[in-house]
């Protein structure tokens, strides 16, 4: 009789793409959500928390990665009832598309115009690499129902504020802001506009928003024949002349000294667009907004280099860049990069209501985020674990317990040792391990006595590493105290120690 096959047993590993988070991540992220959500508060949002999961039809546009299944979105498809099909959900892709649907539902309860926060886990059924994750956090905010650009020049403002709040400094980050007019009159000027130059417009954006990757000559390859990389692939090009090529890399390349001077050169450079005059008014009236708030080009400026979201953005754009140098995998200096980016798109609604309302909003990228925090070194290594009161006799588990309730009830972080106490090594061991600050002890002699023993473990670290016999002696790491002092001594190591 041939044996049963066992059941293999399941691998423990995360799927591709995702990853476990653990104590002082979670705690970083916490902490820096906080802040942001905070900042946002002042302004005016109101926080939102809707549902992780969307209905197909409601997340409409799904991301470019068409090669995935359900092109980008992890999706199913619930059970048929009856005759009727079930129902296709997804997980949401970012915060933006259950937005629309929310406003679009709840219209008619909310003010006019909308500000709302959201933060959570969005998931994206995209090709895993390095530092790309199916599961990440996003951090927006978002005014519905506001046409005129101050508020855009605000959420600038709000996102200024937001990185500072952070730990960001002044003069380590710019808020760059385009207008996405400005280039539709830019394309206009260049005889890109009506309906017969859709595929040729398609092509210059796609192209405009490689400039990073390419640099200059790779786009303006692009604008004309075509271009072919380094593998041998040819992409076909836009098919502009060498006039209209060079109107569209002079908006690209607009920057000036100066806001005034950037406006100026935009302004000439969309001469007989209505559209585009349009766009650099905005951009003026953005800039003069965030000036009269005192948020000068030091952190926030005129940029038409922002290309990223021009293709789906309607107006004003803005990206958050940390302009330090980091070193990457290879020791090669290299700026940051951004960190945050949003803009005007007036179409949010549009799919379920028929009617165009105006939006502007911003995602910023926490993870992005706490990556630069640990990069410039502002972040603590490791968080402090609990005050851990160890176990010296089980049958007083209770007056274990009353010691670490007087901790907690005194705002301390703390914890009885729950594990096997016979080996009094193995909880020194687990405190190390915890990164407890304090260890309490207290046996039968010390209760007769009215008395605990304070292990101060971040001394004896420190003595451990450099100090002398004669140190040790000197500044002992271990010391006795009244019980009734027990908040007190366990304070002042905190205190010396944060």
């Amino acid at each position: 009789m041939a044996k049963p096959k066992k059941t293999p047993r399941p691998k423990a590993q995360t799927p591709k793409g995702f990853r476990d988070y653990f104590g002082t991540e979670v705690t970083h992220r916490a902490e820096m959500l906080n802040k942001i959500a905070a900042v946002y508060h002042r302004y005016g949002f109101d926080a939102l928390e809707s549902s992780g999961v969307e209905t197909v039809e409601a997340l409409g546009k799904f991301l470019p990665d068409v090669d995935r299944p359900n092109e980008g979105v992890f999706a199913w498809q619930e059970d048929a009832e009856g005759d009727k099909p079930g129902d296709w959900l997804a997980l949401r892709y970012d915060l933006t598309a259950p937005l629309a649907r929310v406003y679009s539902q709840h219209r008619n309860d909310l003010p006019m115009p909308y500000r709302r926060y959201a933060m959570g886990p969005v998931w994206r059924n995209e090709k895993p690499g390095p530092g790309r994750f199916r599961q990440f956090y996003q951090c927006d905010a978002d005014t519905v129902g506001a046409p005129s650009v101050a508020a855009d020049a605000e959420i600038c403002a709000m996102l200024a504020d937001c990185l500072e709040e952070v730990g960001i400094a002044r003069g380590d980050y710019v808020v760059r802001v385009n207008n996405r007019k400005v280039l539709n009159g830019v394309l206009e000027v260049a005889g890109l506009s009506g309906d017969d130059k859709e595929a040729e417009r398609g092509i210059v954006l796609r192209a405009i928003d490689k400039l990073d990757r390419l640099g200059p000559e790779g786009v303006r390859a692009l604008l004309g024949e075509g271009r072919k990389d380094d593998s041998g692939d040819f992409t076909k090009g836009a098919g502009l002349g060498e006039a209209q090529a060079e109107v569209v890399m002079g908006f690209m390349q607009a920057k000036r000294e100066t806001g005034a001077e950037t406006v100026a050169r935009l302004r000439d450079l969309v001469a007989g667009s209505e559209v585009g005059v349009q766009g650099v008014d905005e951009l003026q009236l953005i800039s003069d907004l965030l000036a009269a708030g005192g948020y000068g080009p030091d952190r926030v400026e005129i940029d038409p280099s922002v290309v990223r979201g021009l293709g789906y953005y309607t107006g004003p754009v803005f990206e958050a860049e940390l302009t330090f140098e980091i070193k990457d995998e290879k020791g090669r200096a290299r700026n940051f990069g951004s960190v945050a980016g949003g803009g005007r798109y007036d179409d949010l609604v549009k799919r379920f209501t028929g009617q165009e309302v105006p939006a502007t909003g911003v995602s910023i990228g926490v993870d992005r985020l706490l990556a630069a925090l640990a990069a410039k070194g502002r972040l603590e290594a490791e968080a402090t674990g609990p005050v851990v009161v160890t176990v010296m006799d089980r049958d007083r588990m209770a007056d274990y317990q009353a010691m670490v309730a007087e901790l907690r009830q005194a705002g301390i972080r703390a914890e009885v040792y729950l594990g096997n106490p016979k080996n009094f090594g193995n909880q020194m061991k687990y405190a190390d391990k915890r990164q407890s600050p304090v260890v309490v002890i207290e046996g039968g002699d010390e209760k007769d006595r009215g008395v605990v023993q304070i292990k101060d473990m971040v001394l004896g670290a420190q003595l451990a590493q450099e100090a002398s016999h004669d140190e040790w002696k000197e500044r002992p790491n271990q010391y006795e105290v009244p019980r009734g002092d027990l908040i007190k001594a366990v304070r002042d190591i905190l205190d010396r120690t944060s």
